[in-house]
């Protein structure tokens, strides 16, 4: 199955990789037995469905989650395999989501009327401590 992120980008699932393992917390017995968890792996930077505008995006922005250019996300919430692999394909679409929004632009406000009335009374202030500490004119 394809993993439609946006209307103008899908992952093939031949990029997908997964990996199951057992999975710790509630379960019982059958945690024991069954390998409930699931790992999805993507490769941001061998990815040819990525423009190179959207990689270095991602690889910006997803830096700290990525080893070896490859992302992780793993769920065990659930006592399903299937469960917890629909939980990691949310994840990660999420995840892709969030490092290719782009960036806003902040625009500078103009500080407001209080706020330069009290700045101009604390640089007045101070500029008053500044001058008791002179010395006295030598008249």
């Amino acid at each position: 199955m394809d993993l439609e992120i946006s209307p103008s980008l899908t992952i093939p699932a031949a990029e997908l990789h997964w990996r199951f393992s057992r999975s710790s917390g509630p379960g019982g017995q059958h945690v024991n037995t069954t390998d409930s968890r699931a790992e999805l792996m993507w490769n941001v930077t061998g990815s040819a469905t990525l423009t190179d505008e959207q990689r270095s995006l991602l690889l910006k922005r997803l830096g700290r989650k990525l080893v070896g250019g490859t992302i992780t996300v793993t769920a065990s919430e659930e006592r399903s395999q299937l469960r917890n692999r629909e939980i990691a394909v949310a994840k990660l679409v999420e995840l892709i989501r969030a490092g290719l929004v782009p960036e806003s632009v902040r625009r500078a406000s103009k500080p407001t009327r209080g706020s330069a009335r009290r700045h101009r009374v604390a640089k007045e202030l101070r500029s008053a401590t500044k001058q008791q500490r002179r010395r006295p004119a030598a008249e």
